[in-house]
């Protein structure tokens, strides 16, 4: 099972930190946003498994956001847990109204966030993640740790493996380099961005050498990233 990535939606840095360092030391992967739009465009790049979000935010509120979330076909059934210092019981049935899938008010203790993210999880599923991913005749396998390419296995290292797991779950979308090094090394890490082209020089290598046509899968998006693009291999 792959750890469930939270998408932190709230304006204040302190807040986001605080929450951050809770939803990590229970094993949860974090990304962050402080506005609508930057909330808006982190989901259209890698959607989350969940949303801790705020209401009131720079440039609109939160409610905004949630009603566009609900109205769009592709995160209609997102996770979306409401963080908020309103209280009011108007507002707590106007979010959950909306879509909501959980209210929670602050001051909150992080042993009951966390309770609520898991049980939000549970409902909606988003806990079971997808464990095989096929794009024509490459597969991946994450509970054997296995990829294939015509029936036969590929000798692959672990960041190439994370790095393909990555692309196949989240086809279409271009990823800066940026956001393929949060992926797979966490933003703490101290890597620099190149090393991202050099796991993808060898990923790509791995694949042209079992079939040439799949290692134009992973696509240089100039000045932006990578993406890879199933649609590409069925046009071909």
């Amino acid at each position: 099972m792959s750890t469930p990535n939270v998408l932190l939606v709230d304006d204040e840095v302190a807040i986001r930190e605080m929450l951050r360092f809770a939803l990590e030391a229970a094993d949860f992967e974090c990304a962050e946003a402080g506005t609508i739009q930057e909330a808006y465009t982190e989901i259209s790049d890698v959607p989350p498994d969940i949303v801790l979000l705020d209401w009131m935010l720079p440039g609109g509120s939160g409610i905004e956001l949630l009603r566009r979330l609900r109205n769009e076909q592709a995160t209609k059934d997102l996770p979306i847990i409401m963080l908020t210092a309103r209280t009011e019981e108007d507002n707590v049935v106007q979010a959950l109204d909306m879509g909501a899938s959980d209210y929670i008010t602050k001051p909150f203790s992080s042993k009951e966030l966390i309770a609520r993210i898991k049980a939000t999880l549970r409902k909606s599923g988003a806990s079971a993640n997808q464990s095989e991913f096929r794009v024509g005749e490459l597969a991946l396998d994450t509970v054997s740790h296995r990829v294939t390419l015509d029936g036969a296995a590929l000798a692959i290292g672990p960041t190439e493996f994370k790095l393909l797991h990555f692309f196949m779950a989240n086809p279409d979308h271009v990823h800066s380099r940026t956001k393929l090094l949060n992926q797979l090394w966490g933003h703490k890490a101290a890597v620099q961005e190149r090393t991202v082209d050099v796991h993808i020089r060898r990923l790509r290598k791995i694949l042209q050498n079992s079939n040439a046509a799949y290692s134009g899968l992973i696509q240089t998006v100039s000045g932006a990233g990578y993406r890879f693009s199933p649609s590409d291999l069925r046009a071909s």
